[in-house]
């Protein structure tokens, strides 16, 4: 099979788990797509959905899912998301489709957060996928030029704008042997929103698909 195919096999799982009558966090990106159909395709009733991002929002609205702000929702039992890079420990890196402030914000808002990928996503250390940072326009070069001193390549997202309104910096280079204190270090970087490791806020569990099948880290 194919990475799609794959894609399309994790998210049918994943919303094989999802419990009727809950508010569920949703998350953005293809896998979460394929996700968001599956819930469609087995017509599970939910009492509302929290989504990441503009895009999500509206194909769950197609769907004919009430989508609801965060501040409307009392408790968040589960949150489905996908991931660009996970480690052995269920630390991911995540912002390829610059969502990631929103992604996390709401993941930390969860009960429970499950992470949807194919089994090419897994990593002995994350750092190979360059690391997205959301940054205030005002601040993106001050930020580049703190990333650059900490042995990173920042590289500006061109003609992209955050659905909060702000830039992405994608920083390739850097060796994250220790997610919880490279989140912590970049996180008081002035100028910067939010960061695209997820180690403080990790997955609780991690369903993958590939050429073995599924399998649940």
């Amino acid at each position: 099979m194919n990475s799609n195919a794959y894609k399309r096999e994790v998210a049918v799982a994943a919303a094989a788990e999802v419990p009727e009558g809950i508010t569920l966090g949703v998350g953005s990106g293809s896998t979460v797509d394929a996700f968001i159909d599956a819930l469609a395709e087995r017509r599970i009733r939910l009492t509302a959905t929290v989504a990441a991002s503009e895009t999500s929002a509206r194909r769950l609205r197609e769907h004919g899912f009430e989508v609801i702000d965060l501040n409307q929702a009392d408790e968040i039992p589960l949150y489905v998301d996908g991931a660009d890079e996970i480690d052995p420990k269920l630390h991911l890196t995540k912002g390829g489709g610059a969502a990631l402030t929103r992604e996390k914000i709401i993941a930390s808002a969860s009960r429970r957060f499950l992470c949807i990928a194919d089994d090419s996503k897994l990593v002995d250390r994350l750092g190979h996928f360059p690391l997205p940072i959301e940054v205030i326009p005002m601040a993106r070069s001050v930020v580049a030029r703190q990333l650059v001193k900490r042995g990173g390549r920042p590289a500006w997202r061109e003609n992209v704008v955050t659905d909060n309104g702000n830039l992405i910096l994608d920083v390739s280079g850097l060796k994250i042997a220790d997610p919880i204190a490279w989140e912590k270090d970049l996180n008081n970087i002035p100028g910067i929103v939010t960061v695209g490791l997820f180690a403080l806020r990790r997955a609780d569990h991690v369903l993958l698909a590939g050429p073995k099948g599924l399998r649940r880290l």
